[in-house]
């Protein structure tokens, strides 16, 4: 029997890959909150919106554009989620985690996550890059759960080393050779929309977790179970509730994300090739 979710993927790759041609993307970019710099320093060849796409969710989430883009950073064939879907929008999880599938069957071999977080170390001060070595999936649903698509893969995905080692590695060295200020740590994925209460935040402490955030968890296991490396760069915009006096703002988070949106566009744009070499 046909899988409903698996035609309505096709047929939206489909439509894609109609617009773009014999265009192919070797890694597939996804810019969070504040860091449109990143698009902005694109060859961008091909923009594909998300509401041009027959039964694709559109972004509804604040600065975020909500379209493809299919280009080239640093000389690399990339296609860029210029807006990403979070589950707290009311989609089913399935389709928060359709745009990246999408990638995947145009290509994509490779996933770059990216999302605004709140720091839960006390010396880290935003804005401040963290390439992610782990995450933990909290209160949201796993995107694998229902009938297993085994076109796009195994039933029970093995998800030791999400984040690729060699990936993280050429990040942290390109970063701090730009004089970036990079850390690594495990990033957690919380529902939203509410921020996260310090009672929340102090129990992500206890779990080991670096960062907090709303995305980005859902999409690397959608992309692992479809044999895509995955790696991933938060951008602590803030700290964490309870961490510091202020009260948390998306405003805030768009700022700081723009600070370092410049330099962090400029250490995409210098580990791709290398990434894409791997």
């Amino acid at each position: 029997m046909a899988n409903p979710y698996y035609e309505k993927l096709l047929r939206c790759a489909e439509q894609v890959r109609a617009r773009i041609g014999d265009f192919e993307p070797h890694i597939a970019l996804v810019l969070g909150s504040g860091l449109a710099p990143v698009a902005e320093a694109m060859d961008v060849r091909f923009r594909v919106p998300y509401n041009e796409i027959d039964g694709m969710p559109v972004s509804t989430a604040p600065g975020h554009t909500g379209q493809f883009l299919f280009g080239f950073v640093g000389g690399v064939p990339v296609v860029c989620m210029q807006g990403r879907l979070h589950y707290y929008e009311g989609y089913d999880i399935h389709d928060v985690v359709l745009p990246t599938r999408i990638m995947g069957l145009l290509g994509a071999k490779t996933l770059f996550l990216t999302n605004a977080a709140g720091g839960l170390d006390p010396a880290w001060e935003p804005p401040t890059l963290m390439v992610i070595t782990d995450h933990v999936l909290f209160s949201v649903p796993n995107p694998l759960i229902g009938p297993n698509i085994d076109e796009l893969g195994v039933r029970f995905p093995d998800l030791t080393n999400m984040y690729e080692p060699a990936i993280r590695e050429i990040l942290m060295r390109k970063g701090l050779g730009m004089d970036l200020p990079m850390k690594e740590g495990v990033y957690i994925q919380f529902s939203g929309p509410s921020y996260e209460t310090p009672a929340e935040v102090r129990i992500a402490g206890a779990l080991g977790v670096s960062a907090v955030g709303m995305s980005t968890a859902v999409e690397a296991i959608a992309a692992r179970h479809m044999g895509m490396k995955v790696c991933g760069i938060s951008c602590i915009t803030n700290k964490g509730a309870g961490l510091s006096r202020k009260e948390l703002s998306h405003a805030e988070i768009v700022e700081a994300g723009e600070i370092i949106g410049q330099r962090f566009s400029a250490l995409i744009a210098a580990a791709l090739p290398e990434i894409d070499a791997l």
